[in-house]
């Protein structure tokens, strides 16, 4: 909107305003200019305005739609309360029976908090209707009075007659926190759902609530599916692997990234972890041909270790060497790394000299990581560093244990050693 529309339109509201006092004394203004002013008010939210207007057009005239522009206006305006209930009770001992009297009167005895005479006027309402709009409105007062079962009632009428998504989201609150029908209520949403006519997101929040508050993992984990497949958003990717992981399911997260053909770097860790290197590797060399990264020919070097039948191969030990060495060389220091490197040409006796300085390069990172300095140690072993083996040795064990295999074996080793 332009300035100067803004200023024409400031003016115009203020003049309205200004003349309908104008009216209220002098009677300068017609029907028709009168009519035009209530309707611009109610336009710009102007409801107290629009209520004296349609007030004294009432006063004048006597028509009805004068009157119920009057008492809307009221209502949105939320004052005047008592006021428009006793002119609509005028009305209505006048011309009995006029539906639209009761759906007036309906909010306007809730908002002034008179809740059982907002109940008469449902209970005379739907006696005489059973449109949907009148049938919803009438729920109110039974919600006021707790009669949740009532309530519900009519609102199952009206979804089952509009299939309206926001009257089924009210009644699986209803169900859900005061009538003990969560599971019910689950079940409507999903029927809701499987007709293909949601209208938003919003459905999809509420089953996440209910299947949570049930503990249904299984549940939480579909709709969050249903959200990244409509949305894309990978905060709700998160969720379904986080699903996934809380049930301990790996294998069903791998299906369905490979299904989905999205993120290649999680769906590589999940590979790696359920022991499926081949996958891994072959996720590995496509990753450093996409993005160039160092760090997965490191990646690729632990794989080709741990996949390998014959761990005192040499051609597969010389290409984990060489993979490792060009990792390095392009700038990979990442301690895991250096440990596992290091680690690998000590153990398999490749060159320990070199496996020992490696490792010592992980602990400039981790000094105190109890892994790097039991590899450390079985470095000194291997060179018949006794002392020194057994000094770090101990440092591991005081801090461990005894419950690993592998020092255990060290230990026993090193203990040994002269």
């Amino acid at each position: 909107m332009s300035w100067y529309r803004i200023v024409v339109t400031f003016v115009t509201v203020l003049f309205f305003c200004t003349t309908v006092v104008q009216a209220k004394e002098l009677r300068v203004l017609s029907e028709d200019e009168l009519i035009i002013q209530g309707l611009l008010s109610d336009e710009y939210g102007a409801y107290e305005n629009s209520r004296q207007i349609f007030g004294k057009l009432y006063d004048t005239t006597g028509a009805k739609e004068y009157l119920f522009r009057e008492v809307t206006s009221s209502l949105l305006s939320r004052s005047h309360i008592p006021q428009s209930i006793k002119r609509l009770k005028l009305w209505d001992k006048a011309h009995p029976d006029t539906l639209e009297v009761k759906r007036l009167l309906i909010p306007l005895y809730l908002t002034n908090q008179q809740v059982q005479e907002a109940r008469t006027q449902a209970e005379h309402l739907i006696e005489r209707s059973t449109e949907p709009r009148d049938l919803d409105l009438a729920s109110n007062p039974y919600l006021y009075t707790g009669e949740f079962k009532k309530a519900l009632d009519l609102l199952n009428r009206v979804y089952e007659k509009t299939h309206n998504e926001d009257v089924l989201l009210r009644m699986s609150v209803i169900m859900d926190e005061y009538t003990g029908e969560r599971k019910k209520a689950i079940q409507l949403l999903e029927m809701h759902r499987r007709m293909n006519i949601v209208d938003s997101d919003q459905l999809y929040f509420k089953l996440l609530e209910l299947y949570v508050k049930e503990n249904d993992v299984n549940g939480v984990l579909e709709v969050y599916k249903l959200l990244y497949e409509k949305n894309k958003n990978e905060k709700y990717l998160a969720k379904i692997i986080d699903a996934y992981a809380y049930k301990g399911d790996l294998e069903g997260a791998i299906v369905f990234l490979e299904k989905n053909k999205i993120e290649e770097k999680i769906l590589y860790e999940l590979h790696k972890a359920k022991k499926h290197f081949d996958k891994a590797l072959i996720l590995a060399d496509k990753l450093y041909h996409k993005d160039k990264d160092p760090k997965w020919l490191a990646e690729k070097a632990i794989l080709l270790f741990e996949n390998a039948k014959d761990k005192h191969d040499t051609k597969m030990l010389n290409t984990m060497v060489s993979l490792f060495d060009k990792a390095m060389a392009l700038g990979v220091d990442d301690s895991i790394y250096l440990n596992y490197y290091g680690y690998t040409l000590i153990e398999r006796k490749i060159d320990v000299k070199k496996g020992i300085k490696i490792v010592k390069e992980a602990l400039k990172q981790q000094p105190d990581n109890t892994y790097y300095l039991d590899s450390l140690a079985w470095g000194y072993y291997r060179t018949h560093a006794c002392k020194k083996a057994y000094k770090l040795m101990k440092k591991v064990v005081d801090r461990e244990g005894l419950e690993e295999p592998e020092i255990i074996e060290h230990w026993d080793a090193i203990q040994k050693c002269k």
